[in-house]
């Protein structure tokens, strides 16, 4: 997968850039504030979510811009994705593919993207939600079908939420309804969870050590039954409908698990290795997470590494780029300066970003 095109238009600093990028390393470098993150955000959002920043899609609109933005690319050469919003809508996307408009789940079909960006530095010591939606985006990059189940199941959800919550009692029809959508839905998330999990957890476990800590991963918190688990996870939710109206949420389901993550060559938690372990093994994770991508859909996912080269050591960063080209695919980078890319792969794209303007 290879974006040869990219065009924004008033999307957070850029008013109007197209850049046409090679195929391997993408290498974005300029001081704070150029716009160099802005251009992985505006990549990550031609897949279904909400991008590597989580933002509302009235905050990705230029300050000073008429309202609204535009995204668009060329992918392989061959086909033509798109995605923004107008300024009478600001909060809802729209999305183009080929010409025609689509809906936004629609994008995981053409196009797999993974991404680490600092602020996922803390993820393996900060909430459960955090480490579920990493690991959806990791199941979304094999299974393109993930992004309308999870739809799917979080409208049903919240549904049933705010009929819990209804003074005047409840209409168990349209209960039992709403659980049946939820038991449907949740139960293939898990079960595309768990396949994505047990693949990873093999890989990872048959790589060798090396330059990047290897990982354990494991499923934790609710789990859905062995046998038939969405008959099983409607029953659950229907025997927990008066402690769900108490707590006003829903405490059994697939949005009540989590991901467990050590450091295999020490046997230790994640959560209590240094900054800098947590680093590597997100590295790590991602980079065979990739492979096994590459492995299911026949093309390798476009990676978004946000100012990953400034937090390795030279040795490291070395074996990171090594790592990258003999991979092949296309991998956009981010730094301040351009010194930590001086290793970087003869072929590597580079594009220097004009200071930020002065106000």
């Amino acid at each position: 997968m290879t974006l040869t095109r990219l065009a924004l238009t008033d999307f957070r600093n850029h008013a109007d850039l197209v850049i046409a990028p090679g195929p391997g390393l993408v290498i974005l470098t300029g001081e704070n504030g150029a716009g160099k993150t802005n251009i992985l955000e505006a990549v990550s959002l031609l897949a279904p979510g909400r991008g590597l920043r989580g933002a509302a899609l009235s905050e990705m609109a230029r300050g000073d811009g008429p309202g609204g933005f535009a995204i668009a690319t060329t992918l392989d050469a061959e086909a033509t994705l798109g995605t923004g919003t107008l300024a009478a809508a600001p909060e809802r996307r729209q999305v183009r593919i080929n010409g025609a408009g689509a809906a936004a789940a629609a994008l995981g079909e053409w196009l797999a993207l993974l991404w680490l960006t600092p602020a996922m530095d803390r993820l393996f010591a900060e909430s459960a939600g955090g480490r579920r939606r990493f690991l959806d985006r990791l199941v979304l990059a094999r299974d393109p079908g993930h992004a309308t189940r999870a739809t799917r199941y979080e409208a049903a959800m919240r549904a049933r939420n705010k009929l819990l919550a209804e003074p005047d009692g409840t209409d168990p029809a349209w209960l039992s309804a709403l659980e049946a959508g939820m038991a449907e839905h949740g139960a293939a998330i898990a079960s595309a969870r768990a396949a994505t999990v047990a693949a990873l957890a093999a890989r990872l476990i048959d790589q060798p050590p090396g330059p990047f800590a290897r990982a354990g991963i494991a499923l934790t918190g609710w789990q859905a039954a062995a046998d038939e688990p969405a008959p099983a996870l409607a029953a659950e939710l229907r025997a927990s409908r008066g402690r769900d109206a108490a707590a006003g949420r829903a405490l059994a389901g697939p949005h009540r698990s989590d991901l467990a993550v050590t450091h295999l060559d020490k046997g230790l938690p994640a959560a209590l290795c240094s900054t800098g372990e947590q680093k590597a093994l997100l590295l790590g994770l991602l980079l065979a997470h990739a492979d096994l991508v590459a492995a299911a859909r026949g093309s390798r996912p476009i990676l978004l590494l946000d100012e990953v080269a400034a937090h390795l050591d030279p040795r490291r960063r070395a074996a990171l780029f090594e790592r990258l080209d003999s991979a092949g695919g296309q991998v956009w980078m981010t730094g301040t300066e351009p010194a930590p890319f001086a290793d970087a792969p003869a072929g590597a794209w580079l594009l220097a970003l004009g200071p930020p303007p002065i106000v």
